[in-house]
């Protein structure tokens, strides 16, 4: 088992990918949380609530809203 490194032993790039996965991640649960709470009941697959929570799942959450919550 590998042992856990401090952000001060992270290389640049390290620490780099890892600013910008958070933001991708802040910026798609953002973007989803914005389109259910603008969308009618009608016009959801599924609760808004669980659609809410779920984005709160990493990557997947969201991702799956985009993709299986949304009725156009």
């Amino acid at each position: 088992m590998a042992a856990r490194k401090k952000w001060s032993e992270l290389s640049t790039v390290s620490r780099t990918v890892l600013i910008v996965a958070g933001c991708g991640q802040i910026l798609l649960q953002v973007a989803a949380l914005r389109d259910i709470s603008h969308r009618t009941p009608a016009q959801v697959n599924g609760s808004k609530r669980g659609w809410v929570a779920a984005s709160f799942i990493n990557f997947a959450g969201p991702i799956a809203w985009f993709v299986r919550g949304r009725k156009d």
